[in-house]
């Protein structure tokens, strides 16, 4: 027997024990506090269909551009290798100063102020 159909054997009866044990030792009665909405034991205090802040949602996309920009500009240190590293260099400034003008606007706008 070689090496691998024994890891392969060995495996495969480690997985059925352990989900054989899972489902003989699991609790299946559910109690009340765990069919509760929250599974915290509290009645929710007020109601769940209060909208959100408008804010909310700027500051969680102003988050996904900065984040984005990060994925966007990771590669640039092995772009200045390839044979026009001027032409790199002027792209990823102008991604830069876009969204730097864009952050400035939304600055004075007042969209990052949380409290009015």
């Amino acid at each position: 027997m070689n090496m691998i159909s024994f890891m392969l054997i060995l495996s495969t009866t480690l997985s059925i024990i352990l989900t054989t044990l899972n489902f003989w030792l699991a609790q299946t009665n559910p109690d009340s506090e765990k069919l509760s909405p929250y599974e915290c034991g509290f009645d929710p205090l007020g109601s769940a269909r209060l909208p959100f802040s408008i804010r909310f949602f700027l500051v969680a996309i102003l988050f996904l551009l900065f984040d984005l920009e990060i994925a966007l500009l990771l590669p640039l240190p092995w772009a200045t290798q390839l044979q026009s590293p001027l032409s790199t260099l002027a792209w990823a400034s102008t991604i830069l100063l876009l969204l730097t003008l864009g952050l400035v606007y939304e600055w004075t706008q007042g969209g990052l102020e949380w409290a009015e």
